[in-house]
């Protein structure tokens, strides 16, 4: 461990290890197996990074990284190279001569970490490299990134991931990592398996990302909702909106960039020039906001997204909380926002039951989806929820919306009864059922054409409602649906459109008889008047993660245009030079020398040798 913590020191220029961080590395590098679920923002590169450099010093070899993403292997890498170890990928953006170079590197023991995307691993060139490697004694630790991807409960599975099994059967006594921000007890419990890692330790470090405010708001106007929380609480700040469509991820980039916020969108559909690039500016520049469907953002390192905003209900707990991890890694304040509705429950119902999966992945993923539905209408605190989730105790964390103003809530169970009630009425009279619109519109007594058409104004049931707001009614059948009081029936259209009607089903009878309570929000989240775009149009504040005084503050603004002047000559992310945190350090403590720069988190041996007479300049001037 002394190694170990020289390596923290030197090498990275952290003074400490932060929670299980220490006995993590100190089991992998000792030659143990390892399952670590850790939040994002949390360090984890660092429990397999720093046990891989700390190996190959001991003459066991070079460690094998396994990497979802091209983009995350070329900034680790450069990141790594920043710190002054030696690390390489080979993926497809290498040329054949580029590749055998590695290679070679390889074979001579010149290279610490390599990273590779699990495809690679199965192709027999690569494995036949890794057979010389083990021959010569120089495979020194296999490092699983993203383990989740390896189940089939998890919220990204990745069939390739299955085929990391060879690792343990073809290269016995190699030890082995799996990392994962996100994994609930029965995707904890499919990693071990899958990956033959029953017999590693587990280090499960606590799910709370305290710096993080959970706000979710019911949808009302949602794009005048999103942009009145971006303009509000975030203008010229980085962030990241999801969509579910690609259709919807380019309109609401376009409809921000209308409003004055430099937006770009990101989805598979893209070019891949595109989205490369789109990427790439999201991560090399200040305040860009992606919006995008969930194909973007995995192993997105950049430490300063301040918020994450969901324009749609992710799938499940798992996929929310990996996303909303997003923001705020380097442990500032940061949001997670998200508007819900009740299509929103109806898309996610149907997609799961149109799945042609078997009825037991079926049922898996409704209680699921049940579960995040139950954290969106949840009127008690939303990080407890969230945690409990993850099999995690905690107490109010007095920083989500609920929190900070408690809902009002109001029995929905008569309004309940009123609904399902209509819905067997309907069917009775017409043999046919109907959508949510029409429902309403009985409900609350609105004699529309429909309404009239189908004699619906002559039910028992009609206007019984009518003291319920549609808000509240929607909101007593999206639980409705969620729970399988209401089950969902899709028609077609002649047109070749579809249509979802509503149906009892054999959860309606107790809710019908009262033998079940209905408990609901008052909702408080309708659309508000746009603030002015004037601020936009002045252009953004500076804001440093810390308090600094005014001199203070401008020295900071010359080190981040410093940075971004490297970070560019380098082709990386700013992050990857300097994070935020240590130019603010810098800017506070005004250095004169070197031996002031000494101490300052951050600051490797590498990076004093590289920047300080630079840094040094750039502080002088201010």
């Amino acid at each position: 461990m002394d190694a170990c913590h020289d390596i923290l020191r030197t090498v990275f220029g952290y003074p400490a290890f932060r929670g299980p961080q220490q006995a993590i590395v100190e089991h992998v590098a000792e030659g143990g197996d390892a399952l670590v679920l850790m939040p994002t923002g949390g360090g984890k590169s660092l429990c397999y990074q720093i046990p891989a450099i700390a190996r190959q010093q001991a003459g066991h070899g070079i460690t094998l990284v396994i990497s979802p993403l091209i983009a995350l292997m070329h900034d680790q890498v450069g990141a790594l190279h920043e710190a002054g170890v030696s690390a390489a990928f080979l993926n497809s953006t290498l040329t054949g001569d580029e590749a055998y170079q590695i290679e070679q590197q390889l074979l001579r023991g010149e290279i610490t970490l390599l990273y590779a995307a699990p495809e690679r691993v199965s192709n027999a060139r690569f494995l036949a490299l890794l057979d010389s490697l083990f021959e010569r004694g120089k495979l020194g630790l296999f490092a699983i990134d993203e383990a989740h991807c390896v189940s089939q409960w998890g919220h990204d599975f990745r069939p390739d991931y299955r085929n990391l099994t060879v690792l343990h059967e073809r290269y016995p006594g190699i030890p082995r990592i799996a990392l994962t921000a996100t994994a609930d007890d029965l995707t904890r419990a499919d990693i071990l398996e899958r990956l033959q890692l029953e017999d590693a330790r587990a280090f499960v470090s606590s799910f709370d990302r305290p710096n993080i405010r959970y706000t979710i708001v019911e949808k009302k106007d949602a794009t005048l909702q999103l942009l009145r929380f971006i303009e509000r609480e975030h203008e010229g700040e980085a962030g990241i909106v999801y969509c579910q469509s690609r259709k919807k991820v380019e309109d609401m980039a376009q409809t921000l960039v209308d409003a004055g916020i430099k937006a770009l969108p990101y989805h598979a559909g893209l070019d891949q020039k595109v989205r490369q690039t789109n990427q790439d500016r999201f991560l090399r520049e200040d305040g860009i906001v992606m919006v995008a469907t969930i194909a973007f953002g995995m192993g997105i390192d950049k430490p300063d997204v301040r918020f994450v905003a969901h324009l749609d209900m992710p799938k499940n707990i798992e996929g929310y909380y990996q996303e909303t991890g997003r923001a705020g890694r380097d442990g500032l304040p940061a949001q997670a926002w998200m508007g819900y509705g009740l299509q929103d429950v109806v898309n996610q119902r149907r997609m799961i039951d149109e799945s042609p999966a078997g009825e037991e992945f079926k049922q898996v993923m409704r209680g699921k989806l049940d579960a995040l539905l139950g954290l969106a209408e949840a009127t008690d605190c939303r990080r407890v929820r969230l945690l409990s989730y993850f099999g995690e105790p905690s107490q109010p964390c007095g920083n989500c919306d609920n929190c900070i103003n408690p809902p009002e809530i109001w029995d929905g169970t008569d309004a309940a009864r009123k609904l399902l009630s209509t819905i067997y009425r309907i069917q009775q009279m017409s043999g046919i059922s109907f959508g949510a619109g029409h429902l309403m519109d009985i409900v609350r007594g609105k004699k529309t054409d429909k309404v009239a058409q189908f004699g619906h104004d002559t039910l028992s049931t009609f206007g019984l409602g009518a003291s319920f707001s549609e808000t509240q009614l929607r909101g007593v059948l999206r639980q409705l649906i969620a729970t399988g009081a209401v089950g969902l029936h899709k028609v077609a259209m002649d047109n070749g459109h579809s249509f979802d009607t509503l149906e009892l089903t054999e959860g309606s009878r107790a809710v019908l008889k009262g033998e079940v309570q209905v408990g609901l929000r008052e909702s408080a989240s309708g659309p508000a008047e746009r603030k002015s775009k004037r601020s936009a149009r002045l252009g953004a504040v500076v804001k440093a993660p810390i308090a600094l005084d005014s001199e203070a503050l401008l020295r900071y603004s010359a080190l981040k245009a410093w940075r971004a002047e490297v970070a560019k000559e380098h082709n990386l992310p700013a992050y990857v030079i300097f994070h935020d945190a240590t130019l603010a350090a810098i800017a506070q403590r005004a250095p004169q020398s070197l031996d002031d720069l000494q101490g300052i988190s951050g600051i490797g041996a590498k990076k004093l040798e590289a920047y300080a007479h630079e840094v040094l300049r750039v502080v002088s001037l201010q």
